[in-house]
């Protein structure tokens, strides 16, 4: 299981989205999920609605590719019709480890049309759909309690889809319970390169799966 930073690595909650929190997740070999949106012509990396002052998306790639390692950017859509302004700047960079989620379904087929890496949504209220044919993963979100149901990551992962997991805390739930059950995955499940978690916490989650 891949392990990637939620909104960079932060220690302090003002460190969201910033400079700082990806430089520590890149510099430790963590990927990260961040979040898009546009503001005067510009993609723009806000969780909210953006002033301009932003970082853009652009600097957070350049930030990206100082390093070495290349770890998965897990890319949270905020806008609508920003796929060829992302589709620019990806290949601008020549960033190929992403994926693109969580846009309206609308907006998702263009995503899909224009050969962007897509992970289509499942949860308590919705589930990938027939889209998931075209796609290339699943973002597995819970917002009362996360669903492990190692048959069905098991049919994902054997149609060749990646599944990233929402960890808990990202809804203000503990950790304990919902990390207990994927601990207790079958091996094959838990060391495949195509799950990542999602985190707050990742020095933490990578401690308790025990990643070599």
């Amino acid at each position: 299981m891949q392990i990637i930073s939620h909104r960079g690595y932060w220690l302090d909650a003002t460190e969201k989205n910033t400079v700082a929190a990806f430089h520590r997740s890149f510099s430790m070999g963590y990927g990260t999920e961040t979040d898009i949106r546009d503001c005067a012509g510009k993609l723009m990396i806000s969780h909210d609605m953006p002033n301009g002052t932003e970082l853009t998306f652009d600097e957070l790639l350049e930030i990206y590719l100082r390093y070495e390692q290349r770890p998965c950017l897990a890319l949270n859509v905020k806008a609508d019709g920003l796929q060829t302004a992302v589709a620019e700047s990806l290949q601008q960079h020549g960033i190929e480890n992403y994926f693109m989620f969580d846009m309206s379904l609308p907006d998702t087929l263009g995503y899909l049309r224009n050969g962007l890496t897509t992970f289509l949504r499942a949860s308590e209220y919705e589930t990938p759909g027939v889209l998931l044919e075209q796609a290339q993963g699943v973002w597995l979100d819970g917002f009362q309690r996360l669903n492990i149901d190692a048959g069905q990551l098991q049919q994902w992962l054997s149609a060749g889809k990646k599944v990233c997991i929402v960890s808990p805390e990202l809804h203000r739930r503990d950790v304990n319970d919902e990390w207990s059950e994927l601990r207790n995955l079958p091996g094959e499940l838990l060391e495949s390169d195509h799950l990542i978690l999602c985190t707050d916490i990742p020095e933490q989650a990578e401690r308790y799966f025990r990643f070599d």
